[in-house]
């Protein structure tokens, strides 16, 4: 079946709408409006203002209302339209939706899910462009979630909507657009683990969201040069499937993460990290990484996409990985 990321997320959203009256949307302009990205188009005229409720411009007031609704036993979905906007509700996330559990010894649950675009491409300027998701993957209580395929736009809200604490997921908006055939089967998404998307035995390629289909092109290029890249779609940013890329740099011996945020605190340093830790003697290169360059997301689109990972860059350091030895 034909359709687009934008149609997928909007078909979960309307299955969780129809399965669970305690669901319901909230966020600037998701109701009359339909959605900054047109996600939630149609829904208030589906299910009405109760369920479907237009916000004022106050992040942290209308994050902290999803909170007391979810501690309250609804299933409040907040919109957060980018994740530029998120920081001014960042105390409502980390201080509280984050919290909660473990201040009160188990007591209290916040079982929200916020949704938020992510991600550079579209010539939405700075405030509108940047990839911060690595730091509410630094926030324990907080599981943090980056759909890359059509099957997991659709499939991680209802395993999300599950969850009993605070998820976030991430939305990169250059993947609305993006068309593709869906699979009938409504059960191959997973939150917990990665998903390995090309198998290879010279390099693994670690990645998710917005450069997953970068990083397959990029796998593709490779191959011309004698290369079989692995590529590893990390679908989880908290927790990390770390099983999974260690099996796959441990069969590989070599890695390169790609990752659209500033490489200082990025993921993928953290990756890099981890990897060093656990499988350092299984490499037979030192570790890579492509990221986005430290300024602010330029408004012009030639200048914007030399500051974001591109293909060419990702086939330019997998092969700088496959000439070195240690």
């Amino acid at each position: 079946m034909k359709t687009t990321y934008r149609e997928a997320i909007r078909a979960a959203l309307r299955e969780a709408l129809q399965q669970d009256k305690r669901v319901f949307l909230m966020g600037e302009d998701v109701g009359r409006y339909g959605g900054c990205y047109a996600v939630s188009q149609g829904l208030l005229q589906e299910f009405g203002e109760e369920r479907i409720r237009d916000t004022p411009l106050s992040e942290s007031a209308f994050v902290g209302a999803g909170i007391g609704a979810a501690l309250g036993g609804m299933r409040p979905i907040v919109e957060v339209m980018t994740v530029n906007f998120s920081l001014l509700c960042l105390d409502q996330i980390v201080n509280t939706a984050a919290t909660l559990r473990h201040m009160s010894g188990g007591q209290f649950s916040v079982p929200i899910v916020l949704r938020m675009t992510t991600g550079a491409g579209r010539q939405l300027a700075a405030q509108h462009s940047h990839s911060l998701e690595c730091w509410y993957a630094h926030v324990p209580g907080l599981r943090v979630i980056a759909p890359a395929t059509l099957e997991d736009m659709r499939g991680m809200l209802r395993l999300a909507l599950d969850d009993p604490d605070p998820v976030i997921i991430f939305e990169h908006n250059a993947l609305y657009n993006r068309e593709g055939d869906l699979a009938e089967d409504n059960n191959v998404t997973d939150i917990r683990r990665a998903a390995v998307r090309r198998q290879g035995k010279d390099i693994s390629l670690i990645c998710y969201g917005g450069n997953l289909h970068k990083t397959l092109e990029a796998a593709e290029q490779l191959v011309l040069n004698g290369i079989d890249a692995e590529v590893i779609d990390l679908r989880s940013l908290r927790p990390l499937d770390e099983e999974t890329v260690l099996a796959s740099v441990r069969k590989t011996r070599r890695a390169v993460m790609i990752d659209e945020s500033w490489r200082s605190g990025s993921l993928a340093a953290e990756i890099g990290m981890r990897v060093a830790e656990q499988a350092f003697y299984d490499l037979d290169a030192p570790l890579a990484r492509v990221c986005t360059a430290e300024v602010p997301i330029p408004y012009p689109g030639h200048l914007e996409q030399a500051a974001l990972p591109q293909v060419e860059t990702i086939v330019s350091k997998a092969q700088e990985a496959m000439a070195q030895n240690v």
